[in-house]
């Protein structure tokens, strides 16, 4: 089978069996058109350890990010396991292909009192009755109460929350269900934005069953979001990129700073390995050093 074909079927695979996220299909299909780009449209059992290492080494001349070259790699590793528990190849050719060690990086994470401060802002414009203002700090107070994702929130219907247990139920990643406990703050933004906001943008279009609308009326979009957390979260990180994903990171670390058991807080993030938990201790000790070095007189 030549590459183009199998790279096509093996993402089909992704989506229709596997059932990744979108844009999780979308990177093993990038990563895969840049394989392509590299050998052309050979037969795949012509893609061999010399020709992959090649192709990782253009990326790396051209300049691209080890963290880039590291997930083209585990692609073609997946890629290549499915090819031969399909027959398409004898052999899998990245068995001795090296993955480069990405950068530690850390994520940024706000502290408890700026995400305090900053909802509590954006909760004083929302008791004007703006009802933008009311549904972005309900959106913010859910992203960071419950620590869900933000394709997590944008899926959301109103049938998901439960506001007498005080819990949402969302569809993670690989479409596995999940129940997350939020707060008490983020409960009375959720009763505001739904008494006093949501009617209002329900009317400008077509009945929804969405949670969270957008201006138009319909279910609001992840792009949407991350400008509103770019305007709010911004300043307090003093970055501009900041997205979503920050209230994530941030929300974690409280838990674990507060003392919060790791593998609960793996269940309520949803990851599917506790390895992926285990950065917020890696946050919370580089917090607690920072303070040691900072307070302490023989630091």
């Amino acid at each position: 089978m030549e590459l183009s074909a199998a790279a096509e079927s093996f993402v089909e695979h992704l989506a229709r069996v596997r059932r990744l996220s979108a844009a999780t299909v979308r990177a093993y299909r990038s990563d895969l058109a840049d394989l392509h780009a590299a050998t052309g449209d050979t037969d795949l059992r012509n893609v061999g350890l010399e020709e992959l290492r090649d192709w990782l080494w253009r990326a790396s001349q051209r300049g691209d990010a080890r963290s880039t070259i590291a997930r083209r790699t585990a692609a073609v590793r997946t890629f290549f396991a499915w090819a031969l528990e399909e027959g398409l190849v004898p052999h899998n050719p990245t068995l001795r292909l090296v993955t480069p060690k990405k950068p530690q990086t850390l994520p940024a994470v706000a502290t408890a009192d700026g995400v305090r401060d900053m909802l509590d802002a954006l909760g004083a414009r929302a008791a004007e009755g703006d009802v933008t203002a009311l549904r972005d700090h309900a959106m913010l107070e859910m992203l960071y109460g419950a620590g869900i994702r933000v394709s997590e929130l944008c899926g959301l219907d109103v049938v998901d929350v439960d506001r007498d247990r005080a819990t949402v139920r969302v569809l993670g990643k690989g479409s596995k269900e999940r129940v997350v406990p939020f707060g008490a703050p983020a409960l009375r933004a959720l009763d505001g934005y739904l008494v006093r906001s949501r009617p209002a943008l329900q009317a400008r279009a077509e009945p929804s069953p969405a949670l969270f609308l957008g201006t138009r009326g319909a279910r609001i979009g992840s792009r949407t979001v991350y400008g509103i957390v770019a305007r709010e979260l911004g300043p307090v990180l003093g970055e501009r990129t900041v997205g979503p994903h920050a209230l994530r990171h941030s929300a974690a670390t409280h838990l674990i700073d507060g003392g919060a058991d790791l593998r609960a807080v793996q269940e309520l993030l949803g990851h599917a390995s506790l390895g992926t938990t285990q950065i917020y201790t890696h946050v919370s000790s580089e917090r607690l050093s920072a303070v040691y070095r900072t307070a302490h007189p023989r630091a």
